[in-house]
């Protein structure tokens, strides 16, 4: 199927460039509306139940009980998250998935952890426009408090993003990367 004939939703998945004046951005606007009202549910939530149901609502899929996330919990959009099993994503993490944002079994978030799936062009006759690329969290990685994930970037199984790191390519597997931007520091091996 040719883009011009796939949904505005599956267009932002396929990653590009998203125009702001396209007919169906009515359409994101109303997932934005709706993330926001049940975002509110998650955030004065006293209970991680009612956290991992609200937001199984906003992602529009079930999310594992083995997955536990803490409130406050940010996102515009919602509902291209994918969860896997046994995730913990700490406090006040956002994640701006519009791209999508693929997080694999077993990952651990650190808090105020930031995944940005979105961008917008440098010419400013087009800024306004999103240029949308997907992240995915890879088996067992690990990203550190306030680390941040832009658009694009697969962190690999077993990696580990150092605290306030800022990733801007791939991280491999079974790698520590750390800084701004963040570069490799260190194979991980199993007697660490």
């Amino acid at each position: 199927m040719g883009q011009d004939k796939m949904s505005i939703f599956d267009r932002m998945l396929a990653g590009g460039t998203i125009d702001n004046n396209d007919p169906e951005m009515r359409l994101v606007w109303a997932q934005i509306a709706r993330t926001i009202k049940l975002l509110s549910v998650v955030n004065t939530s006293t209970d991680i139940n009612q956290i991992r149901g609200r937001l199984s609502e906003i992602t529009k899929h079930k999310i594992a009980p083995s997955t536990i996330i803490l409130a406050p919990f940010h996102t515009n959009f919602g509902q291209h998250i994918r969860l896997g099993k046994h995730i913990f994503i700490n406090h006040d993490c956002s994640f701006l998935d519009m791209g999508g944002i693929t997080i694999e079994d077993q990952v651990q978030i650190g808090p105020k952890v930031s995944l940005i799936t979105e961008n917008h062009p440098l010419a400013p006759s087009q800024r306004k426009n999103l240029v949308l690329n997907r992240i995915v969290i890879k088996e067992n990685a690990w990203l550190g408090a306030g680390a941040t994930i832009l658009p694009g970037v697969t962190v690999g199984k077993n990696a580990v993003v150092a605290a306030g790191a800022v990733v801007t390519k791939e991280v491999a597997d079974n790698t520590v990367v750390a800084g701004v931007p963040a570069r490799f520091i260190s194979n991980i091996t199993e007697e660490q």
